[in-house]
């Protein structure tokens, strides 16, 4: 396997890492200071996987999944990180430090909708961003006849988009309205 792809991996098991020892740190330890500063490392994470997919494109590397990988694995974890370091953060504030219980907007309300499509947005922004580091790639980085395959992860970007465009706001747009419920850390979740 590729060293990318351990590096990949590496950088996911990190994030989680990095998120628990901030919010352990915050809550448990109450050293909000030092808890912060470990979540604002997540975003090293990042830089890290960047230069590791550009330096191995650079030195000579064929260009293939792993970096179209890399980089879809980037622009979700830049648009989607802070939103799920908050969502991880308000959960554990209710658990471990008496903080509010999250609430959850019913199915087929307003304030659901208008949540799948904030979420929608983030995959567009996601997809830019990958996109961008794609093109980034094909241009700077990899071989003249090696394209190919990020040609096609470029491709793969606006088909994630379109699928999530119907599978989330469009079909929530159909949803019948709900009870809006307040979730309690582990109850099952009711669908």
């Amino acid at each position: 396997m590729d060293l990318l792809v351990y590096l990949i991996i590496g950088c996911e098991i990190g994030f989680w890492v990095l998120l628990a020892a901030g919010l352990c740190t915050r809550y448990l330890l109450h050293r909000k200071r030092l808890g912060l500063a470990l979540l604002a490392c997540v975003p090293l994470l990042d830089v890290v996987l960047l230069a590791a997919a550009g330096a191995d494109l650079a030195r000579g590397g064929t260009a293939g999944s792993v970096h179209g990988l890399a980089a879809f694995y980037l622009g979700f974890s830049v648009a989607f990180g802070h939103t799920l370091i908050r969502w991880a953060d308000v959960r554990f504030a209710h658990r471990f430090a008496g903080g509010p219980a999250p609430v959850k907007p019913a199915k087929g309300t307003a304030p659901y909708r208008r949540g799948l499509w904030i979420e929608y947005g983030r995959v567009l922004i996601a997809m830019s961003i990958a996109v961008a580091v794609l093109l980034a790639m094909i241009a700077f980085l990899a071989a003249p006849g090696e394209t190919g395959e990020l040609w096609d992860w470029v491709k793969r970007a606006g088909l994630v988009a379109g699928i999530w465009l119907v599978a989330g706001p469009v079909y929530g747009l159909f949803e019948q309205p709900g009870e809006t419920r307040t979730v309690q850390p582990g109850a099952p979740i009711r669908r």
